[in-house]
């Protein structure tokens, strides 16, 4: 075991690392493109494909010496009492000792125990006690533990896929059936978990051309995403369910009088899982109905006695691959479409639609664990392989207007919706319980209003500046950001707030002075010394960007408060940053002209001085919801912690680690960063 923390917030020096992790990602990616110009139309088209194989391994060295214990010694714990060893001494009197031979018990003996017992010399089916601890750690080998036992019940020492149990990498890809039925020559289940492969093909095609003043492009873009893995056939049942549309050896279904309404695929619930005689409600997807085929909120209201009773096609089996079925690619068809067309001579109206996805990238792999514990581990958020495509739907409209031979003026508003995101959900009346995971409920929008204003290069200044108003609302900003409303035992309740990323107000300023020289072959008109132009081809970049607080909730105390307000309805402070950039291009010759014919050869140096938050500002990123402060949670002022506060081993030094623990660097922005670097081009 590591040693103790300071105060449970700092690791000791030298503690222990309880973790070790491989892992292999390769891909394999196609691509290609092309364009032509017909008549009036110019044709643009494309394609890719792109294979993934992700492969991973880790184990917690720190439980394996808690599993070792546990299993070694196990099938010997019980006694012989019908023979009992008496001590006595040389003469035959009693020592006051009984003893009782340990039993050898085969069937709970552990493999672990075998193989140490096989490395130590000892009898495999003998009784010797062995002390764990007394034996280095060398002795001891990861493939002596079968699959299960690493595996501990849910609480996994191990995590893999694309890797054996052991940390070897896979020679050959397994099936899911492997998993549930493929065993070693010692008869041990080997669990194989194939590397998560999934696969992305998209292809497209665009056509630009003129009609009359419009100038319109206009394409479509096609998708097909597939996760290349076994998926649940129903996320509300681990095993094969009938439906009515089904013939039951039992007759159940057959002769009963159901609803007219009631579709064929509808699931049927009944009053006993192992000998149903009645049936209480249907589900069509995740919709509940009682006998009557009334719609019920709470699936609870159709249990049986001792829960909820799917009609089961074999209520006895183990879990295996028949509830499951491959994932059906995603395939999804986005049309994009822009015009603009000029109002006179010096005014330009715009718009455009377009739809884009996203592939899942989160908890979308298939690990089967989830499911074999899914008992154990109902409580956590599991994995989810048949998560479905983000799809975002974009709208603009816009007016450009020229102001001057060099500056414009644009203006533009816009929506953009997104749907089908990812958010943690509960599975409420799940057989064989009750679970959390993830699925694409979450909906958001994002609207606002933009002014750009460009100025091209007029003397030695270039400059762009502009502003943007928007809102972005939705059900949720992240994978997570539901679960604690799934976990309280409510429905998946879904209301629209603040997203995390809803910045009001955001103003960008560039503006770029620069002197012209024989580099860019524009005058120059900069101060000389002794007829040197000191500063030619030398410029400055500054890129000011400055944004109104994003929205946190509000909380009445440091930990496990209440909201104040509504979620996501505080703000925190305004940042501002401001970069610069210092450059200097400079023409170096890199062949002279040969009598040949060949030309001569330059190359170009830039040589940079950048300085990243040049002003050095502290801007806050992260703050603590009770307070709304970076540096401060609360914690330490607040009256109900005090006497706590009060009873460690060392007040003031508490005080101390704990402020140096909240002021977390991650709260701010990076400070002020200088970079000198030169660039070389040629």
């Amino acid at each position: 075991m590591g040693a103790p923390s300071a105060y449970g917030i700092w690791a000791s020096p030298g503690n222990p690392y309880s973790n070790y992790t491989m892992s292999d990602a390769t891909q394999f990616r196609v691509s290609a493109s092309g364009s032509a110009d017909i008549k009036n139309h110019e044709i643009s088209l494309g394609f890719e494909f792109e294979q993934r194989s992700d492969s991973y391994f880790a184990v917690g060295p720190f439980g394996l010496w808690t599993l070792a214990r546990s299993l070694t010694n196990y099938h010997i714990l019980e006694r012989d009492l019908s023979n009992p060893i008496i001590y006595r001494d040389y003469n035959g009197i009693f020592l006051d000792t009984i003893d009782y031979p340990r039993i050898y018990d085969a069937t709970s003996q552990s493999r672990f125990d075998i193989e140490l017992r096989k490395s130590l010399g000892l009898e495999v089916d003998g009784t010797e006690w062995i002390d764990i601890d007394s034996y280095d750690p060398e002795t001891f080998d990861l493939s002596w533990f079968s699959p299960d036992e690493l595996f501990n019940q849910g609480s996994s020492y191990v995590a893999y896929y694309g890797y054996d149990y052991k940390g070897d990498k896979l020679n050959y890809k397994p099936t899911f059936d492997d998993f549930f039925n493929k065993t070693n020559d010692e008869g041990y289940i080997e669990r194989p978990i194939a590397p998560f492969e999934p696969n992305y093909i998209a292809g497209y095609i665009q056509d630009k051309f003129a009609f009359k003043d419009l100038i319109f492009n206009i394409g479509v873009r096609v998708d097909r995403y597939d996760a290349n893995q076994m998926v649940l056939k129903d996320q509300y049942s681990l095993h094969e369910t009938y439906t009515v549309g089904d013939n039951d050896d039992r007759g159940l279904i057959a002769n009963t009088d159901h609803p007219s309404n009631i579709p064929d695929n509808a699931v049927v619930y009944v009053n006993d899982l192992d000998s149903p005689t009645a049936i209480n409600g249907y589900r069509v997807g995740s919709v509940w109905y009682d006998a009557t085929v009334t719609e019920i909120e709470n699936p609870s209201l159709i249990a049986s006695a001792n829960g909820i009773a799917p009609y089961l096609l074999n209520p006895d089996e183990e879990l295996n691959t028949s509830a499951f079925e491959d994932y059906k690619p995603q395939i999804v068809v986005m049309p994009r479409i822009s015009f603009s067309f000029p109002i006179s001579d010096e005014a330009l109206f715009f718009a455009h639609y377009d739809i884009l996805s996203k592939r899942p990238s989160y908890a979308a792999r298939l690990n089967p664990l989830d499911y074999l514990f899914i008992r154990q581990n109902s409580g956590d958020l599991l994995n989810n392989p048949n998560l479905k495509t983000e799809k975002t739907i974009d709208y603009e409209l816009g007016f450009q207007q020229k102001l001057g031979n060099t500056s414009a003026l644009k203006l533009s508003a816009f929506y953009r919706e997104m749907r089908d995101m990812q958010q943690a959900i509960a599975v409420n009346g799940a057989y064989p319980i009750d679970y959390y995971t993830y699925g694409n409920i979450d909906f958001g929008t994002v609207k606002g209003f933009g002014v750009t204003y460009d100025l091209r290069r007029t003397g030695n200044v270039t400059m762009s500046a502009s502003y943007t108003l928007q809102f972005a609302n939705g059900t949720g900003s992240s994978f997570e950001s539901g679960a604690a409303i799934v976990k309280s035992d409510k429905p998946n309740l879904r209301t629209t707030i603040p997203l995390d990323f809803d910045q009001r107000n955001n103003f960008a300023i560039t503006v770029d002075y620069r002197y012209g020289g024989k580099v860019s072959v524009t005058p120059y008109n900069g101060p000389k010394i002794a007829g040197k132009s000191i500063l030619a081809n030398t410029g400055v970049n500054f890129v000011i960007n400055a944004g109104s607080g994003s929205p946190y909730t509000k909380r009445n105390r440091p930990s496990a408060g209440t909201v104040v307000g509504s979620l996501n309805g505080s703000r925190k402070p305004w940042r501002t940053s401001i970069n610069m950039r210092l450059d200097r291009d400079i023409k170096v010759k890199l062949a002279d002209k040969k009598d040949d014919g060949t030309k001569e050869k330059y190359g170009y140096l830039n040589v940079y001085l950048e300085i990243s938050n040049l002003l050095n500002t502290k801007n806050v990123i992260n703050v603590y919801e009770y307070t709304g402060n970076p540096d401060d949670d609360g914690f330490l002022n607040f009256a109900d912690y005090q006497s706590t506060i009060a009873t460690q081993n060392n007040e003031e030094a508490y005080r101390n680690y704990y402020a140096m623990y909240i002021n977390s660097p991650y709260n701010y922005s990076l400070p002020r960063t200088i970079r000198l670097g030169v660039q070389f081009s040629f």
